[in-house]
């Protein structure tokens, strides 16, 4: 007679949501940076004078991914985080930062 064992251990998962909601955060930061530029309020400085604008509003919004995946990281990494609630998250600020990389969401300001 074969025995099975249950495992009670718990998945630690707190990494990967936080890579997910660190990608999403760097998502909705390009939106944010892109329409605060075409708003007159902030224009991120031209790091590569041949791409303009662009070089210093995507780099602006790559560090900011990466503090907040590092922030997140550190402080989830052995949590077991509900996917659920992160996965949404993460959708919604994805879904606003694309919008705020369009023209005519510019438009509406």
């Amino acid at each position: 007679m074969a025995t099975t064992s249950v495992s009670t251990s718990r998945e630690v998962n707190g990494s990967a949501m936080a890579a997910l909601l660190g990608g999403s955060i760097g998502a909705f930061a390009m939106g944010a940076v892109v329409l605060l530029n075409e708003a007159g309020i902030f224009a991120a400085p031209t790091l590569y004078a041949p791409a303009g604008g662009v070089s210093g509003r995507t780099t602006l919004a790559t560090i900011v991914w990466l503090i907040a995946w590092a922030v997140l990281h550190n402080r989830w990494k052995a949590r077991e985080i509900a996917p659920g609630r992160v996965g949404a998250v993460t959708v919604i600020l994805i879904v606003l930062g694309v919008l705020g990389t369009f023209p005519p969401v510019w438009a509406l300001l």
